[in-house]
């Protein structure tokens, strides 16, 4: 598959072979999931909201943001509410703020309870406003106090000047008394009329009074991640990295699955492909132990990247493949026509395959079939063979392995004399309980066997 595109087919294929295995592990994620919702309490979260009256442009909401989450805000909530064990710091990470439409800003507050969530937002909604209050009207700066206040003295004190000079002035004696009298009524409204306008534009007197529009509504549900989310998103997770560890295999997979790859390395010609027909149980190596049993178990014992076996024609024609090879043989060896049939150990399809054919050949040419090791191969050193032929299912074995079995049978003066394929196939329904069964030939006995010793 390391150069096969990743298609759906894959994905169903993986799922039908797989589908215990990723089960299990999306239980394992489960798991890991509810243990983390174990070690992390719930958390509830509560949510109270600011009304700033008057124009406010963006950037404006923005500083008013972050003022309700400033230090100052959070130290002056955190010793209202005088929580032992809970710090500052640890405080400000549960509290936080954002703008929304209408002026209004949202303050949240995040605890261990809905009612310690609900009296948190409330606290440092209420310390804002006061703060903001503050700011707003500069008490605390001597320097802003001289400012507007000390405008609006200067013009109180203009204003009794302007009282002064009218009274003084000779009522109405005179035409310059009536024009100066006018001068300093018209004088007086000017400033009343200035005055006014700075008290609209004051931002001071348009941008305070923030008031918090009631209490926090006590939360109901936790917050997110919820244990719940926790646990379907450990099973989610475990079950995607599951696919992708899956298909990352695939794509490194090493093992040859084309004839020509096979035959280079094994060094020797391709001399047909032979079909084995019989159920899924028979792709599965051979062994025990519980480390096999729980392969077993969770379906991990057979290769889940090989397609799917092709429905063959019947006996006639398998058998008809068998007789191809062995004639194929006959003309090529010389008299007596004797030869080591080579199986990789654990390669249930080629050991049928060999069966078979030692049951089609019937003893000419003489075939012994022996099984080696391909971690470390080792043949039987030569007696009356003419040569070696081996028989193997393809997508089972890397170039190494391969090549490691040819030098053995180099070691043992064995000459590879030719390859056959051995290809699992479906049988097609029978139709009459007269017919012979598919899987008869696996029931052949072979001539020998051999792990790795000389027979």
């Amino acid at each position: 598959m390391s150069d096969d595109t990743i298609r759906l087919v894959t994905i169903g294929r993986m799922l039908r072979r797989r589908g215990r295995l990723l089960a299990v592990l999306a239980l394992v994620g489960a798991l890991v999931g509810y243990g983390t919702s174990v070690l992390f309490p719930p958390r509830y979260t509560a949510s109270a909201s600011v009304l700033l009256p008057g124009q406010w442009e963006e950037r404006e909401l923005l500083t008013q943001v972050e003022v309700a989450t400033s230090s100052t805000v959070i130290d002056r909530a955190a010793a209202a509410l005088d929580r032992p064990g809970v710090g500052v710091g640890e405080l400000r990470d549960r509290v936080s703020a954002k703008a929304s439409d209408g002026n209004i800003i949202k303050i949240s507050g995040t605890d261990d309870t809905p009612e310690r969530a609900q009296r948190l937002s409330d606290e440092v909604a209420q310390q804002f406003v006061t703060f903001a209050a503050q700011i707003a009207g500069g008490g605390t700066d001597a320097d802003a106090a001289s400012g507007p206040e000390a405008l609006r003295q200067q013009v109180s004190q203009t204003n009794r000047r302007i009282t002064d000079l009218a009274d003084s002035a000779d009522p109405g004696r005179t035409v310059e008394s009536v024009q100066a009298r006018t001068e300093l009524e018209k004088l007086r409204s000017a400033l009343q009329e200035a005055m006014n306008k700075l008290e609209q534009a004051d931002p001071a007197s348009n941008k305070a009074g923030m008031v918090v529009m009631g209490p926090a509504t006590r939360p109901t549900g936790e917050a997110p991640p919820t244990r719940t989310q926790l646990v379907a998103g450990g099973a989610l997770l475990f079950f995607l990295l599951a696919i992708v560890g899956h298909l990352t295999a695939a794509r490194m997979n090493r093992r040859l699955r084309s004839e020509p790859e096979i035959a280079a390395a094994l060094g020797s010609a391709l001399l047909g492909t032979v079909d084995v027909a019989g159920e899924r149980r028979a792709h599965r190596p051979r062994g025990g132990g519980t480390r096999a049993r729980v392969r077993r178990l969770l379906g991990a014992d057979t290769r889940w990247d090989l397609p799917a076996p092709r429905t063959s024609s019947d006996e006639a024609g398998r058998r008809l493949r068998y007789r191809r090879v062995c004639a194929g043989l006959r003309e090529q060896l010389p008299s007596p026509r004797r030869l080591l049939v080579v199986v990789p150990d654990g390669d249930e399809i080629a050991r049928r395959a060999a069966g078979q054919l030692v049951a089609e050949a019937e003893g000419d040419p003489l075939l012994r079939v022996v099984e080696v090791s391909v971690s470390r191969p080792t043949v039987p050193d030569r007696d009356t063979e003419s040569g070696a032929l081996v028989v193997l299912s393809a997508g089972g074995w890397t170039a190494e392995e391969l090549a490691g079995i040819a030098e053995a049978c180099a070691d043992g003066g064995h000459e590879v004399v030719g390859i056959v394929l051995a290809d699992p196939v479906r049988a097609r329904p029978t139709r009459s309980a007269d017919r012979p069964r598919d899987d008869a030939g696996g029931a052949v006995p072979v001539g020998g066997h051999a792990t790795g010793g000389a027979t």
